[in-house]
């Protein structure tokens, strides 16, 4: 398998790392939406969220939320964005599970996750549509 983010943690790669621990690795957007961008992946490859397990899941937003708070404090930066691009008709570019800590600040000309998609989804099926999620537990 050819990933470029599983080269990055084994080092082939160069990356502007901020954090590493058993589980995670972080490093700097090498083509940040803002000052302070980082990606967080876990070590080991998986190619969608949505193929983590509950355990995984944790041990990766727990990193996330220690970055987060890293970032923030060292940008300065009134906000954040998080979030996850999973499949190509998402935005993910690299089929290896990555999430995007984005530091928000005034005047930055970006909105919030709202404005990434337009499709004005009909408000009258939001009922029926979360009794459906909802059973699904």
């Amino acid at each position: 398998m050819d990933c470029l983010f599983c080269r990055i943690i084994d080092g082939e790669v160069a990356s502007h790392k901020v954090y590493e621990d058993e589980h995670a690795y972080a490093f700097l957007d090498i083509y940040p939406t803002s000052r302070g961008h980082t990606v967080v992946l876990p070590k080991k490859h998986i190619a969608s969220f949505l193929e983590m397990n509950e355990e995984k899941t944790a041990e990766l937003f727990t990193s996330v939320n220690r970055i987060a708070k890293k970032v923030i404090g060292v940008t300065g930066a009134p906000g954040v964005n998080i979030g996850i691009n999973n499949g190509l008709v998402a935005g993910q570019t690299v089929p290896h599970v990555h999430v995007h800590i984005i530091p928000r600040y005034e005047n930055d000309g970006g909105g919030s996750m709202h404005t990434i998609v337009d499709s004005n989804p009909d408000r009258e099926e939001l009922e029926q549509l979360a009794a459906s999620i909802y059973s699904r537990f």
